[in-house]
């Protein structure tokens, strides 16, 4: 079989690709992966049993696939704890915090209704790096289960204050209260739609809420980071200071100044960036950022000396990079923002609230904060249904990509990838005017779908 695991977690059509059968064989190959360390063996030792906190989004696929991940881990002898419908960045944090063996997120984060996906999270609560994937997809493959009986079989109990400990933890990170702040929150009718109008209104900031109605089947629909446009409207309408868009699992934050306008994970960053370095809170005064963020960023950074560790897509890469070189703060243009002193993982709850201490602390608004940096025209092209494993090392593409380069000079970039998930590259381009950006990108696509062609 194909490599199981994608760039976070396993991921399909519910009940098509992803089954109850899966997910059960899925979650009783990681019991045995993810339990061979000091601490399960040290419960063993004392005749305990090691644990697992379970939690999903509230897509409806996510009701049965939930009971299929309990049962292979009850059966594997593992205690869950069920944390009911909780964002991505809570069951991280909570595996940390009671210190339970590993964690299981239910999410297809800001896919459509129809999907869904399992994520897991080691000790601590990170995300699990690629070789210990690749052990549980053989443990997967050859059927290597743990099966306990009688009495060490594991338990399935409710966690039932897991809402309420990750609200005080994201409580616990503000330093200023949020007192005069009107803020709009579009939870996506996702994993955010309970907990982040709670923090936000026990913050002290007026909150409007929209799109945190979760019926099961309106998961990202036309609302959320992937749907702008409800809350760029609302926040002019409501008169609101900003907004902020979560995404399905929460794990993303994008924002809206007052003016309608977009505020995206890079300028998000910058904010962020400059805000702890002028406080001497940013870490070797350095940030994490991927390969897909935007020139204008680097320049920013660059001007106010703060230096930068690029990474592959993924906020498991940033992750990797921040403990690595010891920084404190790395994300995504998508909306993925790590603060390493308080996540493991990317968290659009925290990102928001921290966003919303900055405009406090400063006074300023967002579009003044936001102006930090000047967002290059960045244009990406998918080319589709081409041999994507041919990419690399191709004389002639990577003649055509440095011919361009060296055209745009240093006012603008190329950057060619291929798709971790599908027969696709993605082309993506920035320069200082649009068109240029989008005429190199026409070109490089042109050739890169002639010469891979399949």
């Amino acid at each position: 079989m194909g490599r199981l695991f994608g760039t976070d977690g396993v991921r399909g059509l519910a009940n098509g690709d992803l089954t109850a059968s899966l997910a059960l064989g899925l979650s009783q190959a990681a019991a045995r992966v993810l339990t061979q360390g000091r601490h399960a063996d040290e419960l063993r030792q004392q005749g305990k049993r090691p644990t697992a906190i379970v939690a999903r989004d509230p897509r409806v696929s996510g009701e049965f696939l939930t009971a299929a991940v309990s049962a292979g881990l009850a059966s594997s002898g593992i205690d869950v704890l069920d944390a009911g419908v909780l964002p991505t960045p809570a069951a991280a944090f909570l595996v940390g915090d009671i210190n339970a063996d590993f964690g299981v997120m239910v999410s297809a984060s800001h896919n459509p209704a129809p999907d869904n996906g399992i994520k897991f999270f080691s000790f601590g609560g990170t995300k699990l790096p690629d070789e210990v994937e690749e052990r549980i997809e053989r443990a997967l493959d050859e059927g290597d289960v743990l099966a306990p009986t009688g009495a060490d079989v594991g338990r399935i109990r409710r966690f039932a204050d897991a809402e309420d400990r990750y609200l005080l933890h994201l409580l616990g990170t503000l330093d200023v209260s949020l007192n005069g702040v009107h803020v709009v929150l579009d939870c996506a009718h996702g994993a955010a739609s309970a907990i982040s109008p709670q923090v936000f209104t026990d913050a002290g900031a007026r909150v409007t809420v929209i799109g945190a109605d979760p019926d099961g089947l309106n998961i990202n629909e036309g609302a959320g980071s992937t749907h702008l446009e409800l809350l760029q409207a609302a926040v002019v309408a409501e008169g609101a200071d900003f907004g902020i868009a979560h995404d399905g699992d929460a794990d993303r934050c994008l924002a809206v100044d007052a003016h309608g306008n977009v505020v995206d994970g890079d300028q998000i960053m910058a904010i962020l960036a400059v805000s702890m370095h002028e406080r001497g809170a940013l870490a070797a005064d350095t940030l994490v950022a991927t390969v897909m963020s935007n020139l204008g960023l680097k320049r920013a950074m660059a001007a106010r000396g703060i230096r930068m560790v690029e990474t592959k897509v993924g906020d498991r890469y940033v992750l990797e990079a921040l403990a690595e070189h010891r920084l404190s703060l790395g994300g995504e243009q998508s909306g993925h923002i790590i603060f390493s002193e308080h996540a493991t993982t990317g968290d659009g709850i925290l990102t928001g609230l921290q966003l919303a201490a900055e405009i406090v602390r400063t006074g300023r608004s967002l579009a003044d904060l936001a102006s930090v940096m000047t967002v290059f025209p960045q244009v990406l092209i998918n080319v589709r249904d081409v041999d994507r494993t041919a990419l690399d090392g191709h004389s002639v593409i990577a003649e055509a990509v440095a011919a361009e380069e060296a055209l745009l000079g240093d006012t603008g970039r190329v950057l060619l990838r291929a798709s971790g998930t599908e027969q696709m590259v993605r082309v993506m381009v920035e320069a200082a005017e649009l068109e240029t950006a989008q005429a190199v990108a026409d070109r490089l696509a042109g050739l890169v779908a002639e010469q891979l062609a399949v």
